[in-house]
């Protein structure tokens, strides 16, 4: 495994941990620290403007490891060309920040449904209707398996196996997110990271951790090294099957983390990084 102790090369710091801050606050706040790793959220992008923004990533040396997120939300406003022309703004964002990759998030249950298999395969089409756009703007699409608990919500992907399946059926151009807040407790999880590896679709690496009790099932994602997840295992099960990415804390903290200055969280981030993850 490779060494973390010298410092936070290897670390980025996804925007929703320091939620205080906007994106230009970020960037600098995190060269500060030492981190030349940021994923970037889409609604701070907007604010700051994407050529404002390319130019500070320059300035700065950072690396965009993920733009959050494109989305297959049926019950999003105007249904799915709604969300499509969207996801495929997203694309174009994440190619003109040169970003490792778009984080795809598949999207829960229509309202009022409970067609679970049907909404399942609406992902499938989505994700395919997107994956020609994304190929000629040579950004690869990641898709991240969500806990269970999401599955009616926010997202009906919620294992690796299955995100693994879906990207089998899909070809080149879209790979896997594993973030060990959803995928710790997955008994074949080992198994799917070196299917994943082998595939080469390791895309993206989100730490954080599971506090017990958890009081929020969102918003209560602990600082690693707070909770019960063995991140040090996941980790070396990523770079056995080929990961050699940053590892990108993403903590959802409403009454902890963000009630925090952001120089701090930071910091903490910087310093659970050389010792846990």
């Amino acid at each position: 495994m490779r060494d973390f102790s010298r410092g936070p090369e290897h670390l980025a710091i996804n925007q929703a941990t320091t939620k205080g801050w906007s994106l230009e606050q970020a960037i600098e706040g995190y060269a500060r620290h030492g981190v030349r790793g940021i994923a970037v959220w889409r609604d701070k992008l907007a604010e700051l403007g994407l050529a404002r923004a390319a130019d500070m990533l320059k300035v700065h040396d950072m690396t965009v490891t993920g733009i959050c997120r494109a989305g297959l939300l049926p019950e999003a406003e105007g249904g799915w060309p709604a969300a499509r022309d969207d996801n495929k703004r997203a694309i174009d964002e994440a190619a003109a920040l040169g970003a490792r990759c778009l984080i795809v998030v598949a999207g829960g249950l229509p309202k009022g449904s409970k067609d679970l298999a049907g909404a399942q395969a609406a992902v499938i089409d989505g994700l395919a209707g997107l994956l020609e756009h994304a190929r000629a703007a040579k950004v690869a699409l990641a898709l991240e398996p969500l806990h269970p608990m999401f599955a009616a919500d926010r997202a009906c992907v919620n294992t690796l196996s299955h995100a693994n399946d879906l990207c089998d059926a899909l070809g080149p151009g879209i790979g896997v997110a594993v973030d060990v807040y959803h995928v710790w407790w997955d008994p074949n999880l080992e198994r799917e990271i070196a299917r994943a590896g082998a595939a080469k679709r390791l895309l993206a690496f989100h730490v954080c951790d599971w506090l017990v009790p958890t009081t929020d099932l969102l918003l209560d994602r602990g600082m690693m090294g707070d909770g019960v997840i063995d991140i040090r295992k996941i980790r070396g099960w990523m770079e056995a099957a080929g990961y050699n990415g940053m590892c990108e804390a993403e903590i959802f903290s409403a009454r902890n983390w963000w009630q925090r200055p952001c120089d701090e969280v930071v910091r903490t981030c910087v310093e659970r990084h050389r010792t846990v993850v």
